[in-house]
C-alpha cells in the first residue's frame, strides 16, 4: 500500500518541477481520480491551474449540478461541448474507436480552452489500472491510447499514474477530501457512450441515463457496490398495455472490487432485482426487457465496451 504522506509530498514536487512557471489545464471531473489530482497540482502550482469540467452530453443524471455545487467555490470552467461529442460520435459503433473519437475531442477541447487561459501543459488523472488495459490491448481508455498523438501541450503531468483506485482513495484521505469525492462510485472518463453497445445517440443516451439513476437508487444506500449501473446492450421484444413493443434491453452491473483490476458480481436478493426491472420498464417507455449480469472479471470487464 501507498505511504500517503510521502507521496502527497513527492508528487507536490513533481508537478511543482514539471510545470514550472507554466499554467496547467485540467479535466476535473468530480471523480476521486481527478479531485486528488486537483487537490495536489492547487498545493504545487496554486492559481496557476485551471481546472475545467466538460459536459460531453454522456454524464449520469444531475452530474453537472452536483459537480458545480461540490467545486462552488474553485474557479472552476464549465464547458458545454455535448454537441461535438455527440457529433463526433455519430455513426462509430466500434468500442475501440468510440472510445479514441472521445479521447481526441477532449484534447482538442482542452487544447482551445489552454489557448483562452494561456496554459501550455495538460494534467491528467491516469490511473495504473488505465495504463495496464491500454497497453496490454483490454480496452483504450481515452486518456491513454484514446489520446491522439498530436497534442498541442508542452507536456503531460500524470501525478497519480502509478496508483490503483484503492490507494487513489487512501490519498484522498489524506488529503482531506471530503468522503462524498473520496468513496465516489467510479465512472467511466468516456461517461454513458461505453454504457450504450452500437452508435451512441441522444435517445439512446436519454435512455440509459434514467436507468442507470433507477439502478444507483436501488443498490448505492443498501447494497454499497463498489460500482453499479445500467447499459443499453441491444433491442427485443416486449408487450406493454396489450401492444407488442420493439424495444430496449437493458443490462444491470453491480459488483464489489478492491482496485478494478478484478471484480465479482453481487448476488442480489430477487425482490431487489425484480424492483429494479420494475422501475426501468415502467417508468423508461422504450424499455422492453431488463437482464441482470453476473461474469466476474475476468473473464468480463467491469464495463460492457
Amino acid at each position: 500500500m501507498v505511504n500517503v504522506e510521502k507521496f502527497i509530498d513527492r508528487a507536490v514536487r513533481e508537478i511543482r518541477d514539471a510545470a514550472g512557471v507554466e499554467k496547467v489545464v485540467m479535466a476535473l471531473s468530480g471523480g476521486v481520480d481527478s479531485s486528488v489530482c486537483a487537490a495536489l497540482a492547487t498545493r504545487a502550482i496554486g492559481d496557476r491551474l485551471v481546472p475545467i469540467y466538460v459536459d460531453t452530453g454522456l454524464m449520469r443524471k444531475g452530474e453537472t449540478e452536483q459537480i458545480r455545487s461540490l467545486f462552488a467555490d474553485a474557479d472552476l470552467r464549465v464547458v458545454d461541448a455535448a454537441d461535438e461529442f455527440f457529433e463526433a460520435l455519430a455513426g462509430i459503433t466500434d468500442p475501440e474507436e468510440k472510445r479514441k473519437a472521445i479521447g481526441a475531442k477532449f484534447v482538442r477541447i482542452f487544447e482551445r480552452e489552454a489557448k483562452r487561459t494561456g496554459a501550455t501543459m495538460l494534467l491528467q488523472g491516469t490511473i495504473y489500472p488505465d495504463r495496464i488495459e491500454s497497453e496490454g490491448g483490454i480496452k483504450s481508455h481515452h486518456n491513454v491510447g484514446g489520446m491522439p498523438l498530436d497534442i498541442e501541450f508542452k507536456g503531460v503531468i500524470e501525478p497519480i499514474a502509478d496508483l490503483y483506485k484503492d490507494e487513489v482513495r487512501e490519498v484522498a484521505g489524506g488529503l482531506g477530501l471530503p468522503a462524498e469525492i473520496q468513496h465516489r462510485m467510479p465512472f467511466p472518463g468516456p461517461g454513458l457512450a461505453v454504457r450504450v453497445l452500437g452508435e451512441v445517440t441522444k435517445e439512446k443516451v436519454a435512455v440509459v441515463r434514467e436507468a442507470n439513476a433507477i439502478v444507483e437508487e436501488c443498490l448505492v444506500e443498501e447494497f454499497g457496490p463498489w460500482q453499479c449501473f445500467a447499459a443499453l446492450i441491444g433491442l427485443g421484444t416486449g408487450v406493454k398495455g396489450d401492444v407488442r413493443l420493439h424495444g430496449w434491453i437493458v443490462a444491470v452491473r453491480a459488483v464489489q472490487s478492491r482496485d478494478g483490476m478484478t471484480a465479482e458480481p453481487l448476488l442480489l436478493p430477487y425482490e431487489t432485482l425484480a424492483r429494479m426491472a420494475a422501475r426501468i420498464t415502467g417508468e423508461i417507455p422504450g424499455v422492453a426487457r431488463v437482464v441482470y449480469d453476473v461474469t466476474p472479471k475476468p473473464p468480463a470487464t467491469i464495463e460492457y465496451e
